[in-house]
């Protein structure tokens, strides 16, 4: 079957192949501990053995040792440190965790206004939300029945998530991280290689019309507009892909949370 044009940049990322991250130099998945009866119903004691730089992630890890419940052994837990967190340090994971900076616990148990990190989406999943150095979510508030808690994401979005859903109290290390200037292009060069290969990245509108629907035309423009449906087909798909809105957000982010929020 012969079909017509390249296959272009944004499809030949989906097959994989060169495109896969370069994850040898990492040290595995920052998680929290999987949910058992220890934490269900108590708390459990974990001594924090080192803070790690991982390949490719701009927040560092904790190596965090628990005594396993079970059997005589030590069970080693990689989490994202936060703010404050230092070797040597107990923290305590559990329903009955105190509320202190490093500590793991339920949602529904926090008062309005904690910050906090690492927070499960779904209860039990080990963490999935606001994870990056320096983010963090906030509680807003706790429904009547006690069974849901409205958080506010890094986004500015809020979201209603269980309140049994774990979450570690406190800001992600790492922060400010992109307030230093990159200057040149070799930092660059170095910050891809620990991700993935996706620099230096060629515009379509550089392009020719056979590698990209922006290319071609006796001027470097697009000539239509950059909005593409949900369902396009792949090699159509650049751009701004089902885009509800576009352009800048005016008066503010105040606006974008009014919005969100109805």
């Amino acid at each position: 079957k012969v079909t017509m044009g390249r296959v272009i940049r944004s499809q030949r990322k989906g097959a994989g192949g060169i495109f896969t991250s370069h994850s040898t130099h990492r040290k595995g998945a920052a998680k929290l501990r999987t949910l058992d009866f220890t934490e269900r119903n108590g708390y459990i004691k974990g001594l924090v053995k080192q803070i790690i730089h991982d390949s490719g992630r701009g927040a560092p890890l904790a190596e965090v040792a628990f005594r396993n419940p079970y059997k005589y052994r030590i069970d080693k837990e990689l989490i994202v440190a936060v703010e404050g967190l230092h070797t040597g340090q107990f923290v305590y994971c559990g329903k009955s965790a105190q509320l202190a900076v490093g500590n793991v616990l339920q949602i529904g148990k926090m008062p309005e206004g904690t910050v906090v990190s690492m927070v499960e989406d779904k209860f039990g999943d080990r963490g999935t939300l606001a994870r990056a150095s320096g983010c963090y979510a906030t509680i807003v508030g706790h429904s009547e029945d006690g069974k849901k808690t409205r958080i506010r994401l890094p986004s500015g979005a809020r979201k209603t998530v269980s309140a049994l859903s774990r979450a570690i109290v406190g800001i992600v290390a790492g922060g400010g991280r992109i307030d230093k200037p990159v200057l040149k292009a070799g930092n660059s060069y170095h910050k891809y290689k620990a991700k993935r290969n996706e620099w230096p990245k060629v515009r379509g509108v550089a392009m020719n019309p056979v590698e990209h629907p922006h290319g071609g035309g006796n001027h470097q423009h697009v000539g239509h507009p950059t909005t593409v449906g949900r369902s396009a087909p792949a090699g159509q798909k650049v751009g701004l892909i089902a885009a509800r809105r576009t352009g800048l957000i005016r008066g503010g982010l105040k606006n974008l949370k009014g919005a969100k929020d109805e």
